[in-house]
């Protein structure tokens, strides 16, 4: 439906429009009469014409539309500060709101974006009911430890269609502890959108809180210790007996993957602290983790759980303790790994050795800290055959394996192999830099380097671009200096396959250039791609203008709805050597599958078929190793005599 409309009152230029018209017909009758009825008629029609226009224009004439379609964003606080039913409660009241108004004569939509720390859309705009049924997926590897509702409108403006009127509805406790959301609230309102803000009141006062739990740092073998508890009831005093909260505290005592329980008492806290003293001796050294928790009887009386834990650590002093990490593809059927006779060895010497494979890894600090060395025995940064069963070393666990060398004491051996330093990924890593060897060769005269291609096309996985930049810095880092790399998307502003790097033969040595392509990388904002071919073919020219002496290799992220590429593309690969590695996400069913699948085994590459797309930078971490393969050298070493 479209209304007519004027910025100035209309009837001021209705006036002003049928004077000027008339006396144009007026003055100019008599002076056009050479040119004939017909001819004089039809310019003074034109004339009129040009005045009228000339007129709606200094009218300020609009010809809106009215749409009377409606896109409402409901941002959901899961942030820790709200109790997790008043989180679960806020999800079935969104549900109802959009059931109950929202109509399908206009074609409204909803949608659901769930907020922390950060920010994730849980359901994309819809013109249906919410899909939600049993619990958010957004929240799964979101943090919830701070509130950033910031973070949330601005997800919630890149996310609104173009053709609705549009409305925000935050649902929260309003304790926002990061970001400023209501400056960027007034940006909003100034742009047209209106916003609601339903509060998530919480009972004031009612809950408790498990401070800590102290143990002695260390202690003897043998030594009687005591573990206290300290618990406050934040509930203010009224005198009351209600004033008390009962409950039971759960004290357990955690060895490597053991745990035992200790006590659990049933217990009533008076308002403001409490503490209770457990006494204990430990006759095996090894370092132990205790973990008290609380759970209150009644759970109106205790609003937010996740404050109800804590834990402390202590050490009991002994023999030596060595922690020796394995390739988890190397494990055999006896559960025995590829330096069992390392580990015999260190044991026949009185040393205590806990083997872990990679599937496995410690977690946490403490996990750490029992051991006086930690052995990284050939094994590579990221190891598995497929999405579901690969792993890796995260940032936070290398974080932790320095932080135990340099805070507190604990050795760190590397023992080398065809799966370790540069050749294992962990080049330009936190590792390497804390280690007193080069990973990489930056000898410019090495014959073999490696060469790397990425082809990126992930638009339409929810926060797609965010992944395909992590995951191309990841493999841009597995990289040495003398390797080479480039990255081929789809621009949008010139509607074709471009080299990310904007050189002509696109694949360039990383030498020189890594800290520039990373800029670039985390400026990037790949297109919906419609076809592979012209992007392979681009890939193939670059890599044949590569030295002959490189190890070349390809990955492809995609949903696979681009057109297959000619089979005369695929052939040019297989002629030039390279393996094409392909990853599937998001794809739109079976056909896009098959079409990445078939890429990979005509090259003689891996396919992976992903669903959760935390499993992509452990990919791209394997993958990558591929070109790293030079910085191996194997060949017969003929003994020299010398005397």
């Amino acid at each position: 439906m479209f209304n007519v409309e004027f910025a100035i009152d209309s009837w001021i230029y209705l006036a002003l429009g049928v004077a000027m018209i008339a006396a144009l017909w007026i003055w100019s009758f008599k002076s056009l009469s050479g040119l004939g009825q017909f001819r004089r008629i039809l310019a003074l029609v034109l004339r009129s014409l040009v005045v009228l226009a000339l007129i709606l224009a200094l009218a300020n004439l609009q010809l809106r539309r009215k749409n009377d379609r409606l896109t409402v964003m409901y941002l959901l606080d899961q942030s820790a500060s709200i109790p997790q039913v008043q989180r679960e409660a806020m999800v079935d009241y969104v549900v109802e709101e959009v059931r109950r108004h929202r109509d399908d004569s206009y074609r409204d939509r909803a949608s659901v974006i769930v907020f922390g720390r950060q920010a994730n859309i849980e359901v994309a705009p819809i013109d249906d009911n919410l899909p939600i049924v049993d619990r958010l997926e957004g929240t799964t590897n979101m943090r919830i430890d701070a509130t950033n509702m910031a973070a949330a409108l601005r997800m919630a403006m890149a996310t609104f269609p173009e053709d609705s009127a549009r409305r925000i509805v935050i649902v929260s406790d309003g304790n926002e502890n990061l970001g400023d959301a209501a400056s960027l609230a007034n940006e909003l309102a100034r742009d047209g959108v209106g916003i609601d803000v339903v509060p998530v009141r919480l009972e004031g006062g009612a809950d408790v809180a498990v401070e800590r739990v102290a143990v002695p740092s260390e202690i003897r073998k043998g030594q009687p210790f005591e573990a206290s508890v300290v618990l406050n009831n934040l509930k203010s005093p009224t005198g009351s007996p209600d004033d008390n909260i009962r409950g039971k505290i759960k004290l357990s005592r955690r060895r490597a993957s053991h745990e035992e329980i200790l006590a659990t008492p049933d217990i009533e806290l008076k308002p403001g602290k409490n503490i209770y003293r457990f006494e204990h001796l430990i006759d095996e050294p090894d370092f132990y983790e205790y973990r008290v928790e609380f759970v209150a009887d009644d759970s109106a009386a205790d609003v937010i759980v996740e404050n109800n834990r804590a834990t402390g650590f202590t050490h009991v002093q002994g023999q030596g303790h060595v922690l020796l990490i394995e390739d988890w593809e190397h494990r055999d059927g006896d559960g025995e790994g590829e330096f069992q006779y390392l580990v015999e060895r260190l044991r026949a010497m009185d040393i205590q050795v806990t083997v872990q494979f990679s599937d496995e890894l410690f977690t946490t600090l403490g996990d750490l800290q029992r051991y006086d060395t930690v052995i990284l025995a050939n094994v590579p940064r990221a190891s598995g055959s497929d999405a579901d069963n690969i792993t890796n070393f995260s940032e936070a666990q290398i974080a932790m394996l320095l932080k135990n060398t340099h805070e507190m004491g604990c050795g760190l051996v590397m023992l080398g192999g065809d799966e370790a330093y540069g050749a294992g990924g962990w080049s330009n890593s936190e590792l390497e830099k804390a280690m007193p060897v080069d990973f990489q060769i930056h000898n410019a005269k090495v014959q073999m380097v490696g060469a790397l291609a990425m082809v990126m096309h992930a638009s339409e996985l929810a926060q797609g671009n965010h992944w395909q930049k992590v995951v191309a810095r990841e493999a841009l880092k597995t990289l040495g200096p003398q390797d080479y790399c480039g990255v081929i998307h789809w621009d949008g502003n010139t509607g074709k396959e471009a080299w990310l790097w904007g050189h002509p033969q696109g694949i360039q040595k990383v030498s020189g250039n890594r800290d520039r392509m990373i800029g670039i990388l985390d400026r990037m904002a790949p297109g919906d791609m419609p076809e592979f071919d012209p992007s392979l073919k681009m890939a193939v020219a670059g890599f044949n203008a590569l030295p002959e002496k490189t190890l070349r290799h390809m990955i492809v992220i995609s949903d696979g709805d681009p057109s297959p590429p000619r089979m005369s593309t695929v052939a040019d690969f297989k002629r030039a050597n390279v393996k094409i590695s392909t990853v599937a996400i998001g794809t739109h069913g079976p056909a896009g599958s098959t079409i990445l699948q078939n890429l990979a085994q005509a090259t003689g590459g891996k396919y992976y078929r992903v669903r959760d797309p935390n499993a992509l930078p452990k990919i791209y971490q394997k993958e990558a190793r591929r070109v790293a393969r030079p910085l191996i050298v194997e060949r017969d070493v003929a003994p020299v005599v010398t005397a």
